[in-house]
């Protein structure tokens, strides 16, 4: 695969003017998420690889209230083997693993001692995560906290008020300090596009969370009553399009909340790669975030390689 882009997604001052008066088309966007699907009706080798690197990309999650470590730790064990061992070795992928292990704060630490040596980083969401309604102050050190327990990927969410009032400034600098905060960790910013009403206002929470500072932008937390769905993607892969064309830099994308099936795994990757094209397909640019889809992907490989749906390989 080609090289992780050289130059980093830097904070910028606030620039009002690139989304302001955008109002993006809604039956147009319709048209254009309902041609995709015509494009996502593969099959056979296509199809593996698809799904093969969605397990790569996928950001393998437990955020439960009644999370343990030991449970954290299985999450981790099947992080660093996603498959079973007969239908890991009938595809030839030894070496596959997700692409990252996210959990709250608490859990980081277990995490990270069961990932040591892996190469798989730990993400953490943070600031009040899911619905953020706590001081910044606070915030903040949830933030720096998780950094300290060995988190090298920060989720956080944003207040959707500034979203929903328009209060761009005091949104840019929010998110500004969680850049700062999160230090050499990679931050991704949670818009919880759900709550935030419009098209218009997803652009522009996008175009804010970049200008800030952002590596990767998010669609939502799964806590929202809707989640990730095409339509707000396209608007969040055309924004981060055209920040790259503008500044040079590359910003990654996740979609989280609602991918169940091995058909959604195949569908994101595709308007990904219709949208910026194949090089964000790996997970330096794009994650799927995700607490059961693994086990949909598992069945849906296991029938192309079998031939009997959800029958499993056995051993050799």
């Amino acid at each position: 695969m080609p090289a992780e882009p050289s130059l980093p997604n830097l904070p910028q001052p606030l620039d009002p003017r690139v989304f302001e008066g955008r109002q993006p088309d809604a039956r147009a966007v319709a048209r254009r998420v309902a041609a995709l699907a015509q494009r996502r009706r593969v099959d056979g080798p296509a199809e593996v690889a698809f799904l093969l690197n969605a397990i790569a990309c996928m950001d393998l999650t437990t955020l439960a209230g009644d999370d343990t470590p030991e449970r954290v730790r299985r999450l981790c064990a099947r992080a660093r083997h996603p498959l079973p061992p007969a239908l890991t070795e009938a595809l030839g992928v030894a070496d596959l693993h997700t692409g990252a292990v996210c959990v709250y704060p608490t859990m980081v630490a277990p995490a990270v001692r069961a990932l040591a040596g892996t190469g798989i980083p730990v993400a953490s969401v943070a600031t009040g995560f899911p619905a953020g309604l706590m001081p910044l102050d606070l915030r903040l050190a949830e933030i720096r906290a998780a950094v300290g327990e060995g988190a090298c990927e920060i989720d956080v969410v944003i207040t959707r008020a500034h979203v929903l009032r328009g209060e761009w400034a005091a949104l840019h600098d929010e998110i500004a300090a969680m850049r700062a905060a999160a230090g050499p960790a990679h931050l991704k910013v949670i818009l919880a596009t759900g709550d935030l009403v419009s098209l218009a206002n997803v652009h522009a929470a996008s175009v804010v969370a970049m200008q800030a500072g952002a590596d990767f932008i998010k669609t939502s937390t799964g806590k929202e009553g809707v989640n990730a769905t095409l339509p707000v993607s396209l608007v969040m892969v055309r924004a981060l399009v055209e920040h790259g064309a503008r500044t040079g830099a590359r910003v990654g994308f996740k979609p989280a909340g609602g991918l169940r099936s091995a058909a959604d795994a195949i569908a994101w990757q595709i308007l990904m790669r219709e949208e910026a094209g194949p090089d964000w397909l790996r997970p330096g640019l794009f994650r799927i975030g995700a607490s059961s889809l693994l086990g949909a992907i598992e069945t849906r490989l296991a029938q192309i390689v079998t031939g009997r749906a959800g029958t499993p390989l056995m051993p050799a």
